[in-house]
């Protein structure tokens, strides 16, 4: 590349890499006017490839595959007619400095029945940006209940906001069938919100932080972001990382654009029913 490029590279990110990557070109187009900034997200095999026997450690090998994607962004002004997405918001959560966090990829309960923070992380993250995108009334009812909680009944449940009152669309990750489930449950989705994170499962597998483009890709496949529409990326990447990216669409995905993409060959076989079935 031409030596008044700047280029970084972040690596040991996770699935949670791409979206960062998003977050740190918004940054560098925020002090560089007039600029472009293209975003590279690969995933590779040679480093989590197991060679080993031990069959519960085989399924790594099933379902991450190899995948990339492309990302151009731009603050150029007359550009504006052209692009598809407007960055709407950007929150990273981190919990490195947390042993329990930096050792763990998923909540779940090992041999000695200790729990990671994987949940904790993304309770802060979504804590965060539920605040700043969603409406008045689903923070005064989220409010309420943590009040209660602490001051009158300690049994009560915290309500959980409806994100769906902010949110058309949701790109989760995809690091298994039953995380997508846990998450759903987590964030009161229904089949159609998650649908976009298992068909991507089911006809790409894990492609870490890649995933997050290749579900974009199917929403517009199925032409169902319309303009106004928000879209909500959410990154989670080995344990103390999560960063969320919500997109506004400012122009509607038009049929040649919509098959392009990764789904071209395949989008007419899409949703599959019993894909619960499968991964």
């Amino acid at each position: 590349m031409r030596s008044d490029i700047k280029s970084y590279n972040l690596s040991g990110m996770g699935c949670s890499a791409s979206a960062l990557a998003i977050d740190l070109a918004q940054n560098l187009l925020r002090v560089h006017n007039n600029s472009y900034a293209i975003v590279l997200s690969t995933e590779i095999l040679s480093t989590g490839w197991y060679a080993g026997h031990e069959q519960p450690k085989l399924i790594l090998n099933c379902l991450f595959r190899m995948g990339s994607a492309a990302i151009l962004l731009t603050n150029k002004k007359q550009d504006i007619k052209s692009s598809k997405y407007q960055l709407f918001r950007t929150l990273r959560t981190q919990k490195a400095f947390d042993d329990r966090a930096y050792l763990s990829t998923i909540r779940e309960e090992d041999s000695n029945g200790k729990l990671g923070v994987a949940g904790e992380i993304l309770r802060w993250n979504v804590t965060v940006l539920g605040s700043s995108i969603l409406p008045l009334s689903e923070k005064f009812r989220h409010g309420v209940s943590k009040i209660r909680k602490r001051f009158i009944d300690k049994s009560a449940e915290i309500y959980v906001p409806n994100f769906k009152s902010a949110i058309e669309h949701f790109c989760l990750p995809t690091s298994g069938r039953q995380l997508v489930k846990e998450l759903a449950k987590g964030l009161k989705l229904g089949d159609g919100e998650i649908e976009a994170a298992l068909m991507t499962l089911h006809r790409f597998g894990n492609q870490s932080s890649s995933s997050l483009w290749y579900e974009l890709a199917y929403l517009e496949a199925k032409q169902r972001v319309k303009k106004g529409d928000k879209v909500w990326q959410l990154g989670m990447g080995t344990g103390p990382k999560c960063t969320s990216l919500v997109w506004k669409c400012i122009r509607p995905v038009d049929d040649d654009e919509a098959m392009k993409g990764p789904w071209a060959d395949s989008i007419h076989r899409y949703p599959i029913v019993a894909v619960d079935q499968c991964n």
